[in-house]
């Protein structure tokens, strides 16, 4: 099985590439491209389609979508995505499936093995025509409205219950067990929600997971820096209590596009 790759992170890519190069039988990626741009370039000049093109929604200079409007896409589809509010399960067309990033192998094995099938089934058939602009507004449905989102937080201060607005917070954090606010004011209050419900309540353009233990709110990141093993470490403002914050491993692919959004 042949492959393109488009994705503009090169890490992701590269990361891609070598899981695939570990599949039995193995998959050969024949080309990468890192733009929308160098894709349809890519595409217009193949001699021949790949029997599957991973496809980044996120590029550099914009949407993947806007290929299918400019050059005819005649292999299947594999969506890649650091963004789950996306929900492409609602969609099929010549997409074979989506895979959220950073990758599982189990799930890409998963994936090729439907994409085997589906040929092995009809080897000679097209893909089906793929309708950029109902994917566009069936994503723009199933995005969260912004009036969903958590608003505010009711912490208790003593015997009293005091209202912490969203747009206050810097960060949550988990510490012995339980969670806390901290507030853009230094003030820090216990929740009832851990961070995994936290993240379902807040906005995710605003809000990212760093780890286990850290939700911030994009303001409050004073300082990236580079940290060993293509690792992240971050100051925050206020600054946490242990000081600056690492990015675990995993998310630093999807850290990465949350920054650049």
């Amino acid at each position: 099985m042949t492959a393109f790759v488009v994705e503009d992170e090169p890490l992701a890519a590269r990361r891609l590439t070598d899981l695939l190069r570990r599949q039995e039988p193995p998959v050969q990626v024949l080309a990468t491209a890192d733009s929308v741009e160098a894709a349809v370039t890519l595409l217009q000049t193949a001699a021949a389609p790949p029997d599957v093109l991973f496809l980044d929604i996120h590029l550099a200079d914009g949407l993947s979508f806007e290929l299918f409007e400019r050059v005819q896409v005649r292999c299947p589809v594999i969506f890649t995505t650091a963004y789950d509010q996306y929900a492409l399960r609602a969609f099929k067309v010549n997409s074979v499936d989506y895979l959220l990033k950073p990758i599982d192998e189990e799930e890409l094995q998963a994936a090729l093995r439907k994409l085997r099938t589906m040929r092995a089934a009809a080897p000679a058939a097209a893909p089906p025509a793929f309708d950029s602009a109902l994917l566009a507004q069936m994503l723009q449905q199933l995005q969260p409205q912004q009036n969903q989102y958590k608003k505010q937080f009711v912490v208790k201060v003593g015997e009293h219950l005091k209202v912490v607005p969203v747009e206050q917070v810097s960060y949550f954090f988990s510490l012995e067990k339980a969670t806390f606010v901290q507030t853009r004011e230094n003030r820090r209050f216990v929740l009832d929600q851990t961070l995994e419900q936290l993240e379902k309540l807040l906005d995710p353009q605003q809000f990212f997971r760093l780890n286990r233990a850290y939700l911030v709110h994009h303001e409050a990141i004073q300082d990236i820096i580079h940290y060993t093993n293509s690792r992240l470490k971050t100051t925050l403002q206020p600054a946490s209590p242990e000081g600056d914050v690492l990015v675990s491993r995993e998310r630093v692919p999807a850290f990465r596009a949350w920054l650049d959004r």
